[in-house]
């Protein structure tokens, strides 16, 4: 079965979309198939943890055949530790999106179904392609379905931020396909470790003059996707104008996507180009952290207040890529999950506020806690959990990036410490605000508590911050060597940086070490912090 898993989840969301399209248009048949083919690709991707060989290094469950013989096009799909928790979140997530559209989509049932499944194989794609040609396509199929999503179900603006969001993600990806191209033709191949061994052996003819602008073309592509500032006007609009379900695929997988890329091209094959751009990248990452936060906090709309904290939270994820450190790249990784989980919840929660009310207005809402004490428990976890409350998941990714931070550069740790304080600052008013004081509305009074169908979507994604925040390890032990593998190329920890490494670096590798105990080839390369 390891020889064909991945093409099974990858394309068993398709294959139920392609079902969904000859089924007759009753709306709950349609909505209870499309339950049941995403639970199916979820079981189906637990089959790679479950079967994960934490004794091997590089690529699992790889599968290579050719596609296209001229040009050579492979399809060859694969995971390392990085890849495949990307994938499950995926999966995790696409079951609860159908949940959530249970009652608020209204009209083109099955066309909203199918385009959903649709965008779940294009995400998957993305994350376990090995081919770059492969890469692309899953890469720019994941825009069409979305930008449909947003542009047909939406709200009033929808269509300027479908039109919006396509134009940008699609325009800066042609600069990628510029380096991809420029790599088949000096390479022969679209294969990833192809290309990356031809770059470490320096076999590649005018690869030295041309490798600032092959980083340049992935790395707009990748910047525009994370939304990294100042490329991140598209994001606001698209998360304001988008149903419950495409603001939850966009925040917990669509925007990982540009920071998978970053790490996985950007970092491990250009490395040089990344280390001499690093400072400048680093600075867009914390004015995006600072910047994002500030701005949520004067939002008078809830959604999109959490869409200005994408852009904070997410510039924790691409700080922590370009310290190169064990710490914060590790760090990085496991804060790309916790915002999936953290902010999709957050998203499905003002869903079903809106539901109820049909506006993200704060001012509308005050003193929900008593009329919806469920619901207020359960978004008050979410918030703490986004928040980085400690024994959360947020806690555990934000401590390492920081850790990281705070080793290649003091005053990078100082400035992406406020974030963690803004963030405190707009998530917890926003909760004051709405569910603390009085009923300032007499229409709230009456707003009934979270049902059946709300707490099954919910109680797990809190239930996952909780496991995420104290159980970290079980995630950790396989992004790990994942992370050192990738950070090879670059070459960054040196000797120098291990002579000064600072106190809240050391720590972060106590944790690490602990996370290690069934690799000691692996512990061996961390400095023994004892010694110290």
């Amino acid at each position: 079965m390891n020889d064909w898993i991945l093409t099974l989840i990858t394309f068993v969301p398709t294959a139920g979309a392609l079902l969904l399209m000859f089924l007759p248009r009753n709306d709950r048949v349609l909505k209870w198939s499309a339950l049941i083919i995403s639970i199916i690709a979820f079981i189906f991707s637990l089959h790679l943890p479950a079967h994960w060989s934490s004794g091997a290094h590089g690529f699992q469950f790889a599968v290579d055949a050719q596609w296209i013989k001229s040009p050579n096009i492979h399809y060859h799909m694969a995971v390392d530790g990085i890849s495949v928790w990307l994938v499950l979140l995926t999966t995790f997530l696409t079951p609860f999106c159908v949940l959530i559209s249970w009652k608020s989509i209204h009209g083109a049932t099955k066309e909203f179904f199918v385009l959903m499944l649709v965008l779940e194989t294009a995400m998957i794609g993305v994350f376990v392609s090995l081919d770059l040609f492969l890469f692309y396509v899953f890469w720019e199929g994941a825009l069409i379905p979305m930008a449909l999503i947003i542009g047909m179900y939406g709200h009033e603006r929808r269509v300027y931020a479908a039109v919006k969001f396509f134009l940008y993600t699609m325009v800066a990806s042609v600069f990628m396909l510029a380096s991809i191209i420029w790599l088949y033709v000096h390479t022969g191949s679209f294969d990833y470790s192809i290309i990356q061994n031809a770059i470490q052996n320096h076999s590649i003819s005018g690869f030295g003059n041309a490798a600032e602008l092959l980083f340049f073309g992935f790395f707009i592509a990748f910047a525009v996707k994370v939304p990294l500032f100042p490329f991140h006007t598209w994001l606001p609009d698209a998360h304001v104008e988008a149903p419950t379900a495409g603001s939850v695929l966009l925040a917990g997988v669509l925007l990982k996507m540009g920071v998978y890329g970053l790490l996985r091209f950007n970092v491990t094959l250009f490395p040089d180009q990344a280390h001499e751009h690093a400072w400048w990248i680093n600075t867009l990452a914390i004015i995006g952290i600072i910047y994002g936060a500030l701005v949520a906090l004067v939002q008078p709309n809830m959604k999109k207040l959490v869409a200005y904290s994408s852009v904070s939270h997410l510039g924790f994820c691409v700080l922590g890529i370009f310290t190169f450190t064990q710490a914060g790249t590790d760090g990085a990784v496991y804060q790309m999950l916790n915002h999936g989980v953290s902010t999709g919840a957050l998203f499905m929660l003002l869903g079903m506020l809106y539901e109820r009310r049909h506006t993200y207005e704060i001012k509308e809402y005050g003193g929900l806690a008593s009329p919806m004490p469920v619901y207020s428990t359960l978004f008050l976890m979410i918030t703490l959990s986004s928040v980085g409350l400690p024994l959360f998941n947020g806690f555990v990714g934000e401590f390492l990036v920081l850790s990281g931070a705070f080793s290649a550069k003091a005053l990078y740790g100082i400035l992406g410490t406020t974030g963690v304080i803004w963030s405190a600052g707009y998530l917890l008013w926003l909760y004051q605000r709405t569910f603390f004081g009085q009923v300032t509305q007499p229409v709230n009074a009456s707003l009934h508590d979270a049902d059946g169908r709300e707490r099954v979507s919910l109680i797990p994604m809190v239930a996952m911050a909780l496991i995420m925040g104290v159980a970290s390890p079980l995630w950790i032990r396989m992004i790990d060597p994942a992370v050192e593998h990738s950070l090879r190329p670059s070459n960054v920890i040196s000797a120098e940086n291990a002579t000064h490494e600072g106190d809240g670096d050391s720590l972060a590798r106590a944790f690490l070490n602990s996370t290690r105990t069934a690799r000691p080839e692996a512990a061996a390369s961390v400095p023994d912090i004892t010694r110290k």
